[in-house]
């Protein structure tokens, strides 16, 4: 329940003092871990080394000075660049106020403060009517929220510096307008369950701690009456859920999270939202004890940077699921908070030293000194990713990402999603999967079509091909039926139903399972994909076996894509190539494919060998001679030159009725060195592949490699309990297990 009643007047609420006097600092450090700093300085810890990067980037502009011009621009552009740099450059002023006490970086803070008192009175919102939301410094609330989560922690570092007439002065001008601006006269902003609102809700929430504003806090905490449903912004999401009845900073811990700490809109987007969610945290920690922030719902903030931490290849660059710029990693500002305050407020986990340790730096707060200190005095164990199902949802019962691991020369991540959708920022990508060897791609997930703070590419923010491409259905290594995209590209309709996890198995580390069915995304369709993990020492690398099941009593177009990376060296389909390009068809993504050659499948199996950066992959697949085999590469209909020109293969079959499977393996082997000239192990080990058995009771599948070694997979596609017995008679042979799966070598008998 809600701990205040707000009613809204027209009269803008000003300060209204409740805590009584209290301490400052307080939102990001406290007085006395001021002192505890300053007296832990100089023992050469990498909190030292972080100072002095931060002075150097800060004391450029002492003398200078922060320019403060009038809001303009979209992202990438002059005025939002600058804004963007006031709010860190002053962050990190103000800490270096406290902890130097240096009054020039307070100076800094103060004068560049009352620049933004003159003019923000004077500002409507952005020209720009690109947003739902616009703010008034930059395009889109949003924006606005950041700037004032930043600038909240330095004036909380020079509040008690200021003279009292000062304070009330920027209190009454600038913070109280900005607080009301982001809440009260935007509320379909304020209110959401998004990434977006959480750091409009952490902005109020902070300046109001420093304020002593128990309203803005409260408003932070709950939010405000709930609106009208039916609103959408930018990228086709709704405003407001379907029966919301909560709304601010606790109900965006509680629902934006499942138990496992998984946040429904993606890694990416988890980075971005996990700076305010702890920042705020930090702030009610310190200002509020009582609430126990952390511990909050099963210290799920603290789970939740695990899950960012496993979401990573092997380079720390989280998996570009849903909208995601490829690239980003936990060597971002949001992640170096997000580590220290997790060692900190969690188990004091030395693994996350060895990650601090490759940041090669630390906040400037407490948790900082504290991880620096702990890496000084030897403690640091290193941090190793394992396989791991991270559910999605409140109550982590609407699907989830599986992700199966495992180390043998390089590190092989295999990420299937079958997750919720993720709100407007969500693909329609269920049951896709991509696979990362070692630091590189080798099935890949597009992610967002956006050039992140690039003026050129539309101001920096996402263009319409991530709308016509990127969140289509064809842009992902799933099936496609009908040429359409599931829910027929409706937000609305994917939000409201998640996939359901069949099987997650890594007990067994040389045979690890993921598994997942959806019944919802193509009507009269379901869909069932199997992915297997098998380490086995007649392979030079762990395979890939899959099996993508679709089943339909009408007739239906299936396409499985493969968004490959590397060159194609050798397959044996005969392909026949257009003398012109042509796309791949008209609308739901296809547009943007240009398609470059075709073929029949081979009778039996279909074989595609690739290369990229120093090793070989083989994709082996069960094929007949009435398949297609497509290749293509992406950039049609791109006048702008928005998309990459990546290339892919599609395995086609159609006119399918009944139960179809799709039975492929992919191995990684070999290695090419361009010094040397040498290539060893080019070619794949994988002879074939059969189907021996797909009904509605079970998929049996052999395979089998060029020393006539054979291995036979069976799964139970009704039964999954662990504790199932099974009797199967295949090639005359009777066979008998328990669990929802097995794999036999060589010989059937057990």
């Amino acid at each position: 329940m809600k701990e205040f009643i707000y009613i809204l007047v027209s009269a803008i609420i000003v300060q209204t003092p409740l805590f009584g006097q209290q301490a400052y600092p307080t939102l990001s450090v406290t007085k006395g871990e001021v002192v505890e700093i300053r007296a832990a300085l100089g023992q050469g810890t990498l909190f030292d080394t972080s100072i002095e990067k931060v002075r150097a980037q800060v004391d450029q502009f002492v003398t200078t000075g922060l320019d403060v011009p009038v809001p303009k621009d979209l992202a990438g552009g002059y005025t939002h660049e600058q804004h963007k740099k006031n709010f860190l450059i002053l962050q990190k002023a103000g800490l270096l106020f406290q902890i130097t006490e240096e009054e020039k970086y307070a100076i800094l803070v103060k004068e560049t403060l009352f620049k933004y008192r003159e003019m923000y009175p004077k500002l409507e919102r952005h020209p720009s009517t690109k947003s739902y939301a616009r703010g008034k410094l930059f395009w889109q609330c949003l924006n606005d929220a950041n700037w004032l989560v930043y600038v909240s922690q330095a004036y909380d570092c020079i509040y008690d510096w200021l003279s009292v007439k000062e304070r009330k002065e920027l209190n009454k001008e600038l913070f109280v307008p900005m607080a009301n601006f982001l809440s009260v006269e935007t509320p379909r902003f304020f209110n959401r369950l998004h990434n977006h609102s959480t750091w409009a809700n952490a902005a109020v929430g902070m300046i109001g701690l420093v304020m002593e504003n128990e309203d803005l806090v409260q408003k932070a905490l709950y939010g405000l009456p709930i609106s009208k449903e039916g609103l959408k912004d930018n990228d086709g999401g709704s405003i407001t859920l379907k029966g919301q009845k909560e709304a601010g900073f606790l109900a965006q811990i509680d629902f934006s999270f499942s138990p496992d700490g998984y946040y429904t809109e993606g890694p990416y987007y988890q980075r971005y939202a996990m700076y305010p969610f702890l920042i705020f945290a930090l702030a009610l920690d310190n200002a509020k004890p009582d609430v126990k922030i952390f511990e909050y719902n099963n210290e799920v903030l603290i789970k939740g940077v695990y899950a960012l931490l496993n979401q990573t290849n092997a380079k720390g660059e989280f998996f570009p699921l849903n909208d995601a710029q490829k690239g980003m990693s936990y060597f971002s500002r949001e992640l170096k908070l997000a580590l220290s305050l997790a060692f900190q407020y969690g188990s004091k986990d030395s693994s996350l030293l060895s990650l601090i340790e490759l940041q090669k730096s630390v906040p400037l707060i407490y948790s900082g000194m504290q991880a620096a200190l702990a890496i000084k005095a030897g403690k640091t164990v290193p941090f190793v990713k394992k396989s791991v199902m991270l559910r999605d949802g409140a109550k982590g019962d609407e699907g989830a990402i599986g992700i199966l691991r495992a180390d043998k020369e390089g590190e092989i991540d295999l990420i299937m999603k079958y997750a919720k959708h993720g709100m407007g920022h969500g693909h329609f990508d269920r049951l896709s999967y991509s696979m990362f060897y070692g630091e590189q791609e080798v099935l890949q997930d597009y992610g967002a079509a956006r050039w992140v703070n690039i003026n050129q590419k539309d101001g920096g923010g996402y263009l319409k091909e991530n709308k016509t491409w990127a969140k289509q259905t064809v842009a992902h290594n799933t099936v496609v039926v009908d040429e359409k995209s599931q829910f027929r590209g409706k937000v609305k309709a994917a939000d409201a139903i998640a996939p359901s996890s069949y099987i997650f198995d890594i007990d067994n580390p040389n045979l690890q399972v993921v598994s997942a069915k959806d019944t919802n995304c193509y009507e009269g369709v379901e869909l069932h994909r199997t992915i297997v993990l098998l380490k086995d020492s007649s392979f030079e690398n762990p395979l890939v076996l899959d099996l993508f099941a679709v089943n339909s009593e009408e007739e239906h177009d299936l396409l499985l894509p493969y968004y490959y990376k590397g060159q194609l060296m050798q397959t044996n389909v005969d392909f026949t190539q257009s003398s012109t390009l042509s796309t791949m068809g008209e609308t739901d993504g296809f547009q943007h494919l240009w398609k470059e050659a075709e073929g029949k499948g081979a009778e039996g199996v279909t074989q595609i060998n690739w290369f990229d950066k120093a090793t070989f992959f083989t994709l082996t697949s069960t094929t007949t001679a009435s398949d297609n085999i497509i290749t293509a590469h992406i950039g049609a209909n791109d006048p702008n030159f928005n998309l990459r020109h990546d290339p892919a293969f599609f395995i086609q079959k159609k006119g399918k009725k009944g139960r179809t499977l799709f039975a492929s393996i992919l191995e990684t082997h070999g290695n090419y060195s361009r010094v040397s000239e040498f290539a060893n192990n080019a070619a794949g080990s994988i002879s074939n592949i059969t189907i021996i058995d797909n009904t509605s009771e079970y998929t049996v599948v052999d395979f089998t490699n060029k020393q006539d070694e054979e291995w036979t997979f069976i799964i139970s596609n009704k039964q999954h309990s662990d504790d199932s017995k099974h009797r199967l008679t295949i090639k005359n042979r009777e066979i008998k297990w328990g669990g929802p799966f097995t794999l036999f070598k060589n010989e059937l008998e057990q």
